[in-house]
């Protein structure tokens, strides 16, 4: 059986464990670059936040480069040039009335058209402070009840893990914009407020199964939290994989058509601030939110104890069957699937009817002193891939 089709079952036995420090560690590294380039760089904000004026204008067939030997002088410091389409889009933070009609009038004749069809916009800086004070207040909120909804509907030490897997999110994210200096305009910012949705989404699932294997003590009195945690990551990885491939292809569909080709700088704006976001979500999910409910729940005592009777042998793992089992019928919750095996092992006799000249053949069978017992995995927390169903062909 070929990997995709056991992850297509959910019989994929990725040790997950093995990456988680490795992961955090990357993750760490990452952050204290977004840090370090936000403070010392700062982000490259546009008009709307801090102020300026804008000039668009319809000139087919005009390059950037075009516009900016054209403008010269007029264009100043801080000045941007970009084409949306077939119009010219230059945007200043500052400029004097003076300077506002001399660029109107060198776009004008740049677009052969009159000056009165050149769009002039200005905005004040308190317009953007007003957007980034309301984003601040929404996310606060956001987060507040977002972490009593989780501590209701799972824990409140996985609220606080998924919590801050999606502040690893919002960080990574806006450390990109900082490094490559990408401009942050509203649309980045509405983005930005929708990444927190999909990351706590994907994490969610990810606990929500991790929630429904502890309810089943054939499961939970058996395998460590970071084995079960294991586990039920392998369950729902291909829902996640699915999950951020539907997410992800009109986030690229409006990059590379909505942007590259039709030229509209807003849906590029918006696309990679989602882009970004939705591939840290996918990532943190199991990277991040995973391994820090882990170190969170092993420091209870119960989890302790667990781990301690693992260790020492006193506490046989579940095999490939009970897990199967446990799976399948949740009734059977804590029992055995492969206890009544046993007898077929202890039955002391048994006959067959063969022969060409129409005898009866009876064979016997010694009971076996020590009933057979399935091979248990050796490697603590490594799940094998469990055997395909009979009567579960689709």
């Amino acid at each position: 059986m070929g990997a995709i089709t056991r992850l297509y079952r959910g019989q994929n036995d990725i040790n997950f464990p093995k990456w988680w420090r490795r992961a955090l560690v990357l993750s760490a590294v990452f952050m204290l670059i977004s840090v370090a380039s936000f403070f010392t760089r700062g982000l490259n904000l546009g008009i709307d936040f801090v102020g300026g004026v804008s000039w668009q204008v319809s000139a087919p067939g005009v390059s950037v480069d075009q516009a900016k030997a054209a403008l010269g002088s007029q264009a100043g410091s801080g000045t941007k040039i970009q084409t949306i389409g077939r119009d010219i889009l230059v945007e200043a933070p500052k400029a004097s009335s003076a300077r506002v009609d001399s660029v109107r009038n060198t776009l004008a004749k740049l677009g052969h058209t009159s000056p009165g069809n050149v769009n002039v916009s200005t905005v004040g800086p308190s317009w953007g402070k007003d957007i980034s004070k309301k984003a601040e207040q929404a996310l606060v909120v956001f987060l507040a009840f977002l972490l009593i909804y989780l501590a209701i509907f799972l824990e409140w030490k996985m609220a606080v893990a998924a919590i801050l897997a999606m502040v690893h999110d919002v960080i990574i994210s806006v450390g990109v914009y900082s490094v490559f200096q990408l401009e942050v305009t509203p649309e980045t910012v509405v983005a930005f407020l929708t990444i927190l949705g999909y990351s706590i989404y994907d994490t969610i699932v990810v606990f929500d199964k991790l929630k429904e294997n502890q309810a089943r003590p054939g499961l939970a009195s058996r395998l460590t939290f970071t084995d079960l945690t294991s586990l039920s990551m392998n369950q729902v990885l291909m829902r996640s994989v699915n999950t951020s491939i539907v997410a992800l292809l009109p986030v690229i569909s409006m990059l590379v058509v909505g942007a590259g080709i039709l030229g509209a700088v807003t849906l590029e704006q918006f696309a990679i601030a989602l882009l970004v976001g939705m591939l840290s979500g996918a990532y943190s999910s199991i990277f991040v939110a995973a391994p820090l409910a882990v170190i969170f729940k092993e420091r209870e005592p119960r989890n302790r104890a667990l781990r301690d009777r693992l260790a020492s042998g006193r506490l046989v793992p579940p095999t490939t069957a009970e897990l199967d089992a446990a799976e399948v019928d949740d009734e059977a919750e804590g029992e055995s699937p492969v206890a009544g095996s046993a007898d077929a092992g202890s039955a002391d006799a048994g006959s067959a009817e063969a022969g060409s000249n129409g005898s009866t053949i009876t064979a016997t069978v010694a009971p076996s002193s020590t009933p057979a017992r399935p091979p248990t995995s050796t490697i603590p927390g490594a799940i094998p891939p469990r055997p395909r169903k009979k009567g579960k062909r689709r």
